[in-house]
C-alpha cells in the first residue's frame, strides 16, 4: 500500500512540473518557438512535441526551472530537425503564390512584419543562431555549445544572417536597419 501511494505521488510530481511549466512559461515558450519556425501555428506544435518528447516518459526530478531548459532545447532540435526534412521544400518555394496582405498602417507593426519575413528566408542554422543570440541572449560560445558546432561557425551564420537581413532592410526599401539588432523585441 505504501508502494502504491508513492508511486502516484511521484507521478503527481511531474505533472505538477508540466502544469506549472505551462502556466507560468508557456507564452514564453510559444514564443521561443515562433520566433525559430515563424508560424503562430508551428510554434505551437513546436512546443507541444517539445512537452510531449520531455515528459512523455514519466520524468520525475525535474524543477519548473530545468524543466523549461529542457524544453527549450526539446524545441530547437525539433526546429532544427524539420529545417533539415523541409530543405528540399525551400527549393522549390519561390514557385509558389503568396497571397497579397494588406500594409498596416503603424510602421512599428510594418518593421516586426518584416523582420519576421526576412528570419523566414534564412536557414535554420542561421535562424537558430539569430534568434538565440538576441532573442535569448546568449553569448557565442554559449550558442555554440546549444547547437554543438564551433564558436567560428556560430560567428559565421551570425554573420551571414545579419548580412542577409541588413541588405534586404535597406532604407531603399523603407525598412529600418535598426531593427535587425533588435530582434528580441519581436
Amino acid at each position: 500500500m505504501a508502494a502504491q501511494a508513492a508511486a502516484r505521488h511521484d507521478g503527481d510530481g511531474w505533472q505538477t512540473v508540466v502544469a506549472t511549466l505551462v502556466e507560468e512559461r508557456g507564452d514564453s515558450l510559444v514564443r521561443y518557438a515562433r520566433l525559430l519556425c515563424g508560424s503562430a501555428d508551428d510554434a505551437a506544435d513546436l512546443v507541444q512535441d517539445a512537452l510531449v518528447k520531455t515528459f512523455g516518459r514519466l520524468r520525475n526530478g525535474f524543477s519548473v526551472t530545468s524543466a523549461e531548459a529542457y524544453v527549450r532545447r526539446a524545441i530547437l532540435n525539433s526546429y532544427l530537425d524539420g529545417g533539415r526534412r523541409s530543405s528540399r521544400w525551400r527549393k522549390i518555394v519561390h514557385l509558389v503564390a503568396v497571397p497579397d496582405l494588406e500594409d498596416s498602417a503603424v510602421s512599428a507593426t510594418d518593421g516586426r512584419i518584416d523582420l519576421r519575413e526576412e528570419l523566414k528566408k534564412l536557414t535554420p542554422r542561421e535562424r537558430a543562431c539569430l534568434v538565440l543570440r538576441y532573442y535569448e541572449d546568449l553569448k557565442v560560445d554559449d550558442i555554440a555549445d546549444a547547437l554543438g558546432i564551433s564558436a567560428g561557425a556560430v560567428k559565421r551564420y551570425l554573420s551571414d544572417g545579419l548580412g542577409k537581413m541588413a541588405i534586404a532592410l535597406t532604407p531603399e526599401s523603407g525598412t529600418d536597419t535598426e531593427g535587425v539588432a533588435h530582434v528580441h523585441r519581436i
